[in-house]
């Protein structure tokens, strides 16, 4: 049995050999454990955010229960100084009127969450939420009203009124479809993504119902926004950008589109501006029409990760089988080629998040109330399923990995 100082220098030969990645094992992995906090929605048994203790070198999950009661904490993110979480409270319930975002203390070691405080979005149905790099500003997408709000983070953690806000207005091109059940038209305004660009100078924000990526230069000292330029668009009636997300390089932003695209943009730092280099089509599901859903990089830049998820006539989510999608990324172009098309393991894979070791996917199907675990090849980045599927966290939304202290 190796000591911990022998292993320590093993893997610091090894690293410097260049064997470790061959082995696909991370230098940083060794025996470190995360706690993956789990936001939901709590319509029906969810009662909050959950979480569990995983470490990548093993494998190995230890359940950690309902952490932390919430109303429909749909979306988790993680202060950079990995103090701080805050959750975006989408919906309104019998006891809470939603459309807000909440901040806690994290407590590393046990996976506690402390109430800090709750302020309003001033908007509707705040669907996803982003920090800048030095974690003073975070930036929240209101999907049902169209309006994106920033916010200023206290030393605290706690954060204050709604700094900047902007609302969008108007209807997508093309075809209008009719409101859904909740009175709400995919092709009205709807943000369901923000995005701070590496360098915290610019802020990306996905209109999902416009079909428009607009693009905001920030107010470090105010917090305000302030649009930069036209939007970033595709030429096709019926685009329509969910997520969006950077390739590590910083080159390159990719974005999935709820009507089965994935748009690779080439970003110019400076000015802040998207210029298209490829839109490539998502292989559909199996069980019907499907809506892209979440897209993610590996952190080698070497793989993109795309999910879909069964859609119905009004394009809200219905309940059939999801699919991942992995695509290869030529790092001299930034073009994607299809690399495989797999089962989610269940239905509406709202969200799905690759490990820090980069070792392993957790997808989160939402309809289908569990989370299946696959594992990732290093070399090809194509995914297996590792018998896992855990069923203990109902209508998982958001999957957040934090390194335990």
């Amino acid at each position: 049995m190796w000591s911990e100082r022998t292993r320590r220098v093993a893997i610091v030969v090894l690293a410097a050999a260049g064997i470790l990645p061959l082995l696909g094992i991370a230098a940083d992995s060794g025996a470190k454990s995360y706690i993956v906090y789990l936001g939901t929605y709590t319509r029906v048994a969810s009662k909050g955010i959950y979480g569990y203790r995983f470490t990548p070198s093993t494998g190995n999950l230890v359940p950690l229960g309902l952490i932390q009661e919430a109303n429909n904490p749909s979306w988790l993110a993680e202060h950079p100084n990995h103090r701080f979480l805050y959750a975006a409270n989408e919906h309104a319930s019998k006891t809470d009127p939603g459309n807000t975002v909440t901040a806690y203390a994290m407590d590393r070691t046990t996976g506690k969450l402390t109430f800090l405080n709750k302020v309003s979005t001033k908007g509707k149905g705040p669907a996803h939420l982003s920090i800048d790099k030095e974690g003073k500003i975070l930036a929240a997408a209101n999907f049902g009203s169209g309006s994106v709000a920033t916010f200023p983070i206290h030393p605290d953690g706690s954060l204050g009124e709604v700094a900047g806000f902007v609302e969008h207005h108007g209807t997508a091109a093309g075809p209008q479809i009719a409101p859904d059940e909740n009175g709400l038209s995919p092709t009205d305004p709807h943000n369901h993504c923000v995005m701070f660009s590496p360098d915290g100078r610019f802020l990306l924000v996905c209109n999902i119902g416009l079909g428009k990526i607009f693009v905001y230069r920030i107010n470090h000292a105010t917090g305000t926004l302030e649009q930069n330029g036209e939007p970033f668009s595709h030429p096709e009636i019926g685009w329509r950008p969910r997520h969006l997300v950077f390739h590590p390089n910083g080159k390159y932003v990719s974005m999935i589109s709820s009507s089965m695209e994935v748009t690779t943009a080439a970003y110019d730092a400076a000015k802040g501006t998207l210029k298209e280099i490829q839109t490539a089509p998502v292989a559909e599901g199996e069980s019907g029409p499907s809506a892209g859903s979440e897209i993610q990089v590996d952190r080698t830049g070497r793989f993109v990760y795309t999910s879909s998820r069964g859609v119905g006539a009004t394009l809200s989510a219905s309940h059939t089988a999801g699919t991942i999608n992995i695509f290869s990324v030529d790092a001299a172009t930034g073009k994607l080629t299809p690399v495989q098309h797999v089962s989610s393991l269940g239905d509406t894979p709202r969200n799905f998040a690759l490990d820090p070791s980069n070792r392993y996917m957790f997808v989160g199907n939402e309809y289908g109330g569990n989370i299946a675990v696959f594992s990732i090849d290093p070399k090809t980045g194509m995914l297996t399923s590792t018998g896992k599927i855990l069923t203990d966290v109902p209508e998982p939304s958001c999957i957040l990995f934090v390194a335990e202290q």
